[in-house]
């Protein structure tokens, strides 16, 4: 592949964030170049897979080839085995995300982007105090290229942010430490995934159970980063998969961190811009983050694409970018981080006392808005905040 000297845009990392900042910088104008560095995009699949159908239908046409079940209910497990199912939030998937994320990209191509794998992006060009270009390495050479503009979509562990001078470190408690199985052998309830919630199986998180087959699943933990020290999150789920899933053999393992803060106070700065998880544009509850993710690569390459028209590439005109991702969505990840600081103190007694009020609610009128809503009782503010939150994604639906 012959790349060129210069691109309007470097996007570094073909996640999803990456493919669909990529994908609107391009069909907006921009010359795109993203640099992965893994061999193919999707791999190695680092999440649970789970994501709603109103979450990604925007960005790309549902295709049956990367969706490996379709989930319709939601069951919560308290601490003392009472459990309510949620039949009103939705349809979602559990996604193939090797092939999910190569489909993105593809769409990015098709628009203009240029994709080259294998390329480990190693630091950042400067000039005149100005950033332009990425330094990377290639089948074990060393390479550079310029840009106007460098999009870091480089994950959670995010390298081009602090090359940038970003602060991108986050609280102990807000990253949570995660392992996940992929378990065969095992009976799943199709169009089901269950959460369990408990200090004594999953302090400050929860373990999930995803299935991808009508025998197999994805079974992960998430533990509070200042919880899991004295005991991790192995040890958590092995526990819980020998007493739940004697039988079942293990064929993927899987583990990491997941930020569950608010978005980073800095995404931008001159000639530079994060999105997705770099960025912290998560879903602070439940760690998700491939919607968020698509949501502000969406707005990252139409401002990327408007900056390359206009020729202005600072901080003052970037800023649209995080103007309108909090417009979006930025606020209400912030109403959501109040209520996972909620739900971290909260004891088991709360959480199995919330679960038999949510058991009683008529199927048809419990949703999250009536879980969030009991879970917060006793806070008149953040009452308002989870109602004000509702209220506008109904709004922008």
């Amino acid at each position: 592949m012959m790349l060129k000297d210069k691109y309007d845009v470097i996007v570094v990392g073909a996640g999803p964030a990456g493919s669909v900042t990529a994908r609107f910088a391009a069909e907006n104008g921009a010359s795109v170049l993203m640099l992965e560095r893994d061999r193919e995009p999707g791999i190695p699949v680092r999440c649970a897979e789970g994501v709603s159908h109103e979450g990604i239908a925007p960005f790309i046409e549902i295709d049956e080839s990367w969706i490996a079940a379709k989930i319709d209910v939601a069951c919560l497990h308290a601490p003392d085995g009472t459990n309510a199912k949620m039949y009103n939030n939705g349809a979602g998937y559990i996604l193939e995300r090797r092939l999910f994320d190569k489909a993105l990209c593809d769409v990015a191509c098709r628009h203009g982007a240029e994709l080259l794998t294998k390329a480990d992006v190693i630091g950042l060009l400067w000039e005149k105090d100005k950033i332009s270009g990425v330094k990377y390495r290639y089948f074990g050479k060393i390479h550079e290229i310029r840009c106007d503009l460098v999009i870091g979509a480089d994950g959670v562990e995010s390298r081009v942010g602090r090359w940038a001078g970003i602060k991108t470190a986050v609280r102990l408690e807000d990253i949570d430490t995660c392992v996940q199985y992929t378990l065969s052998g095992l009976k799943v309830e199709e169009g089901c995934v269950d959460f369990y919630f408990g200090n004594d199986i999953a302090p400050g998180g929860y373990i999930w159970i995803f299935p991808k087959s009508k025998n197999s699943a994805n079974v992960g933990i998430g533990v509070a980063g200042h919880l899991s020290h004295k005991k991790g999150p192995q040890e958590y789920l092995n526990e819980f998969i020998e007493k739940t899933y004697p039988d079942v053999k293990k064929t993927y393992t899987v583990c990491g961190g997941v930020t569950t803060s608010a978005t980073l106070k800095e995404i931008v700065r001159d000639n530079i811009l994060l999105v997705g998880d770099a960025a912290r544009q998560v879903n602070p509850l439940t760690g998700g983050g491939i919607a968020q993710g698509m949501i502000a690569g969406s707005i990252a390459g139409k401002v990327a694409a408007e900056a390359v028209r206009t020729g202005k590439f600072d901080k003052k005109f970037l800023k649209k970018y995080r103007k309108e991702w909090d417009k979006r969505l930025g606020r209400t990840q912030k109403t959501m981080f109040k209520m996972k600081e909620k739900f971290m103190f909260m004891g088991d007694d709360r959480f199995n006392k919330i679960a038999k009020i949510c058991k009683n609610i008529p199927k048809e009128k419990f949703s999250l808005k009536a879980l969030f809503t009991e879970a917060v009782k006793g806070d008149p503010k953040l009452m308002a905040d989870v109602a004000k939150a509702f209220v506008v994604s109904k709004l922008k639906k």
